[in-house]
Order: structure tokens, then sequence, then C-alpha cells
């Protein structure tokens, strides 16, 4: 360690601890976001997930906790030690099991804390503190403060924030644009097979449809039947899930978690790590087994589930990204096995009905969409690697062994 560097408590370094409401609000269909543990995603929270709460609730959750930029979110429950940032500009309440750590910025550098609550000396902490004597590890909040970091000079905090930061912020860019894809993506799905606007063109006299190829058009019908589903194209298939394909068990499986591999892991919740060897082909869908909350997630490359997961196995042709965008239509949590854990039941799954396209649409959808699928695969390898870079310096920097700033005197 540096000579110039110093090993102090959080308190000393002035980063207080804002403990939450220890209750939780009554949910919304609109609102303020109101963020809990699933939401805290590799440094920054997911709002996509996030239930939403009235206003009134929102002002007395902010009350005793109102998040500020700069502020990390640390779990302390479940996933102890897991932090996310608070950007500027972004507003929610906090819920139960999280904390707000917050500089006053005379020893610790603000955008500098979140690397500093990301380090292997902050790990550390966390197993000392960690109690482990409950059903569920935790930390205290009464700990915390205690915990011993190495603090580096002002001027070297801010060379790491700037530099980590410019890697995270790419990364996070990619992540906004891939959004963007997938709504645009999700868009022309739920035109092609959801209100079926092509087909209703058709039906009108119409001989194109913006976007849609002219020999897919062509093969479209013009008039609609009675099915389960309601009004579906003449001569689609209404099925069951159970028919087209089948939900495969995940395997357990260790050493996910230290970054090693090129093969993602997935759990019920979505990617976790990452693996040397692939438990099915690229591209796949899984789908949450057990938990309070499942998911559907897609993966355009060979991937592993572990068996807190599903991974999808077709019997029938179809397209893999027509699949996912229709799976997410689906309310996965709600189907529920009944036993004392949250799972998903694999009979009701493959109950539910399903209106198949001919393979014409299929592979239309897939050929209109192909540059955005191509895009979003690529802006994926790039994150990957940009945060593989940035976790492999943050060792070497929050430990003096590299040092951005210039040392000649």
């Amino acid at each position: 360690m540096p000579r110039d560097w110093r090993r102090m408590s959080l308190r000393a370094a002035g980063v207080k601890l804002i403990d939450c409401v220890h209750k939780t609000p009554a949910a919304t269909t609109a609102g303020y976001a109101y963020v809990t543990i699933p939401q805290l995603c590799n440094g920054r929270i997911d709002f996509s997930t996030a239930r939403r709460i009235s206003e009134p609730d929102f002002v007395m959750w902010t009350k005793k906790a109102m998040p500020r930029a700069w502020d990390i979110v640390l779990s302390r429950r479940c996933n102890p030690g897991e932090t996310a940032l608070v950007a500027p500009g972004e507003e929610f309440a906090v819920g139960q099991n999280l904390v707000l750590l917050r500089s006053d910025g005379t020893t610790v550098h603000p955008p500098f804390l979140r690397w500093l609550t990301r380090s292997p000396d902050w790990w550390a902490q966390i197993q000392k503190y960690l109690n482990v004597g409950a059903v569920f590890e935790s930390l205290k909040c009464a700990d915390v403060p205690n915990f011993e970091l190495v603090i580096p000079p002002k001027e070297d905090q801010e060379a790491i924030a700037e530099l980590l930061g410019s890697l995270d912020d790419k990364i996070e860019q990619n992540r906004r644009t891939g959004a963007k894809l997938e709504e645009l993506a999700r868009a022309v799905f739920k035109a092609w097979f959801v209100d079926f606007e092509p087909v209703k063109a058709k039906a009108a006299g119409a001989t194109t449809f913006p976007g849609m190829p002219p020999e897919i058009f062509a093969a479209l019908p013009a008039s609609f039947e009675d099915s389960e589903l309601g009004p579906v194209p003449r001569g689609w298939e209404t099925t069951r899930w159970g028919e087209i394909a089948s939900l495969e068990y995940g395997k357990s499986l260790k050493g996910y978690q230290n970054g090693e591999g090129s093969v993602q892991v997935f759990g019920t919740n979505g990617p976790i790590g990452w693996h040397t060897a692939k438990l099915a082909d690229g591209p796949g869908i899984v789908i949450g087994r057990k938990g309070a909350y499942r998911g559907v997630h897609f993966s355009p490359e060979p991937f592993w589930t572990i068996d807190t997961a599903f991974y999808l196995n077709p019997k029938k042709l179809f397209s893999w990204r027509w699949a996912y965008y229709e799976l997410l239509r689906v309310d996965i949590n709600s189907i529920d096995s009944g036993s004392a854990i949250p799972s998903t039941s694999r009979e009701d799954f493959y109950s539910l009905p399903v209106c198949l396209a001919g393979q014409s649409m299929f592979h239309g959808f897939d050929d209109v969409l192909a540059p955005v699928f191509e895009m979003l695969v690529a802006m994926k390898a790039e994150s990957d690697k940009l945060a593989a870079l940035r976790d492999y310096l943050l060792p070497f920097l929050l430990s003096g062994r590299v040092r951005v700033i210039d040392q000649q005197t």
C-alpha cells in the first residue's frame, strides 16, 4: 500500500449509513419506483422490474432515506454486501433490507464510493462482519460504519473514479441503447403476432404493409377465425406450449461466480456468472423455476442453466425471438406449483394456449429484425469485455499497485 494511503473506518472517513423504513408500502399500477434487493444488478439499479407506489407512500418512505446522487444502495440480507449506485436524476424509495451509504465529501470523493464498495477489501469486511447465525445471512446496520478500508488521497480517488466510471458509463450506454432496440423489436412482434396489423390491413384491401417484405405479406390470410384466444388469422394454429416445447431442468454448478469462462450462467432471475462449459446451445430461453420472482431470459449464445431454472427445448420449429417475446407476455410468477417455495408448474405451463403463425412469418420476423438482433449481440459482447476489463483493473487500482495519477515530482 502506498505510504500516503490510509486505512480507516467508514465512519472516520465521513461515510454514514441511512436505514430504510422497516415495512412495505402497497403496490400501485403507476407511481414512484420502490427499489428492493432484486433491482440491484451489476452495480446499477434496474428500474424495469421495480414495483410502483403512490405519492403519499413515496413521501413517507423517503422522509428517512431520500436517495441522492452518488449514494450507494447496500443490501444487508439475502445477498449481503451487494451494492448499486444512485445515478444523478434517479428518484425512488428504498425497500426493506436495503440501506444507503453517503459520503460527506471530506475524505471520500462521492463518485469514488461506488468503487470502494466493490473492492476486495470491501468483501473482506463483509465476511468479517457477516451474521451467519440467522436463517438468512445478513449485516447489522451498526457494524457497517466500522468497516475498515484503504482510502487513497483525493486525487487518486478522482482519477480512479473517472477511469472506471468511463468504462461503466459505456456499458450503461450500451444497455440503454439495447433497451431501445428491444422496444423496437417488441413493437414489431406486437404488430405482427398480437395485434395482427398486417392481416387487418390485408383484410381492408391493402397490398403492402410498412416494413414487411412483399412475399411475406402476399402469403398472409385476409380474414380471421375464432379460437380460444379470440379472433386469430385464418389458418394459423392454436395449440399449447406443451405441444411445441418442453421445459428441461437446469443442473447445479459450482464456481460460476468467479467470472471464469465465456459461457453465461443463468438462474431464476437471469445471468448470474460464467462457466467454461455449456449446458445448451444458443439461441435459447431460460425460465425461472424457483423463487418469489421468476423471469424469462434470452441467450443468443450457448449457456448454462442452474437448477433454479428451466430451459426451453423445442418440439416444433419456431423463431426463438418470437418465442421469447411471446413468453414475456405470460405471467410466469402466476404459474405456481403450490409448494412452500414459489415454483413454476411445468404442467400449467404446458397447458398455456399459444397461436403459431406459418414458418414464412417466423423467417420474415427474424430477417426484418436481423440487424437489430446482430447489434444487440455485438453490444453485449462489447459490454462483457468492458466489464471484464473494469473488474480486472479494480483490485489493482484500489490497492495502489497501479496508480492512475502521475507520480513524478
